[in-house]
């Protein structure tokens, strides 16, 4: 759709020219710090940062109802920058053009409703988020998308020159910087550890891009996916729940921000509930939530147990601080508390996934995650039948068929603590009738009579199987 065929109120706003005055802000001792330098923590005291918009309140003047029409109808553009996260660049990254914006095709995953089946057994109305439907199968390409621009930002201002980008990843982030920093190249060059604490020291003392969820950067993308979720329920979010996994806990940090913009604005009216969930196998913010008397809360990390939702095995998860000051905020702005945790086993997150699958669903073991926390959510009455859960799968299911086969074989092993349910294992079945002499190979057709036999007795076993009677 052309720019001269929207209407003319909203045209000069279809299409974003850079703006704000984004800078760091340290969650602990509140310094601001330019972002013309990658910054990690803070230079002043070690804490972790939030971007924060100095000129955000701008945002307000234009009213809630005009931002709903300005999205919907950006939604119409044919320009590549505006089809993924940067769909809201004023409220994800203001300060970056859209020549610099590198989109891939992240964002925008399909919202869709889970069977009447599957919600009878859920006990109430739910949508599967499926962000393994992002390029590189995970929603981490969300955060990538806004790291990499802004990386991409810094080469063509002339403040950075050769950057090396590095990350500690279970998989799913290293996929994503692997990708969007491939596509830089030969500006943006990438290499992956396996240990935070290496990859901090390098991004602290050398010109490298850390693209772990302590980059700030990460979390102002995926904050899109509470931006997406507002308007494919056309911004009514009262009576909604979103269930996210919680892992290092930078997703749950970006959706409670994103919402909390939004509020802030008036493109909702409402903040939805929001469920962090963890396994009982890794859950220091559980553990943290548990503890009754809210000013005395210690957070303690903890040596995880092996999990099959390999993602969120965390001890230590770095955007804690970030949680603890938005949960704060956002159970402030509603009113009430709109935050909750739950815990779950690894024995509910597999027979979770295996149901949602076996459903039509395409849910990675974080999604059976999600959706085991939401059952759980609903157990102790911080989520009620009669409202609707959006959950979050945030990968590909494919991603952990290994967990699947396991399931079926029954061979996890013992620290895992899973067994399988007879009525969810769904392995292949190998059809060969015994007297049948002949088969048909790649290479070596069967004659007409053999073939006309093998069909036969093919279908006849199969038939069998399956109870199926013949017809009239």
């Amino acid at each position: 759709m052309r720019l001269d065929q929207f209407p003319e109120e909203i045209r000069s706003h279809l299409i974003p020219e850079p703006g704000g005055e984004l800078i760091y802000r340290c969650l602990s001792c509140h310094a601001e710090h330019s972002i013309e330098s990658l910054l990690y923590t803070c230079p002043d005291c070690g804490s972790v940062l939030l971007l924060h918009d100095r000129r955000f309140e701008r945002h307000k003047a234009i009213g809630g109802e005009t931002w709903q029409r300005i999205f919907d109808y950006r939604r119409m553009l044919k320009i590549p920058a505006l089809k993924g996260i940067y769909r809201y660049h004023e409220f994800i990254g203001p300060v970056i053009p859209l020549d610099s914006v590198v989109y891939l095709g992240e964002g925008h995953t399909p919202v869709v409703e889970a069977n009447g089946i599957l919600q009878e057994k859920a006990g109430i109305r739910f949508f599967y988020k499926n962000d393994g439907q992002n390029p590189s199968a995970s929603f981490k390409d969300r955060g990538m998308a806004s790291a990499l621009s802004y990386i991409n930002f810094l080469i063509q201002q002339g403040l950075v020159d050769q950057v090396l980008s590095i990350c500690a990843s279970t998989g799913d982030t290293s996929a994503a910087a692997a990708l969007y920093a491939a596509y830089l190249k030969p500006h943006v060059k990438s290499v992956f550890d396996d240990c935070m604490k290496v990859v901090e020291a390098l991004s602290e003392q050398y010109n490298v891009a850390l693209l772990n969820s302590k980059n700030a950067w990460r979390i102002l993308g995926q904050e899109s996916y509470s931006y997406e979720i507002a308007q494919d329920f056309d911004y009514a979010m009262a009576n909604k729940v979103v269930v996210v996994p919680i892992g290092n806990a930078g997703n749950i940090t970006a959706v409670m921000n994103g919402f909390l913009k939004f509020f802030a604005v008036g493109v909702i009216d409402t903040l939805p509930k929001i469920v962090g969930v963890q396994s009982a196998h890794a859950n220091p913010v559980y553990q943290y939530y548990s503890q009754p008397e809210e000013g005395k809360r210690q957070f303690v990390p903890m040596t995880v147990k092996p999990s099959v939702a390999q993602a969120a095995m965390i001890g230590n998860p770095v955007s804690m601080p970030r949680v603890i000051h938005l949960v704060d905020r956002y159970n402030q702005a509603a009113g009430r508390p709109r935050v909750f945790f739950v815990e779950v086993s690894e024995q509910a997150i597999m027979d979770w996934q295996l149901t949602a699958n076996r459903n039509g669903h395409i849910a990675c073991t974080h999604g059976g995650e999600s959706l085991a926390g939401l059952h759980v959510a609903l157990s102790k009455g911080f989520v009620t039948s009669n409202e609707t859960a959006i959950v979050d799968s945030t990968a590909h299911a494919l991603k952990f068929s290994g967990f699947q086969d396991m399931y079926f074989q029954n061979s996890f092993p013992d620290g895992f603590a899973v067994s399988p349910n007879p009525a969810l294992v769904n392995q292949p079945r190998y059809v060969h009738p015994k007297d049948l002499e002949q088969v048909p190979a790649p290479g070596k057709p069967l004659d007409k009579e053999a073939f006309t036999a093998f069909v036969k007795a093919v279908s006849g076993q199969i038939a069998a199987e399956l109870g199926l009677r013949k017809r009239n």
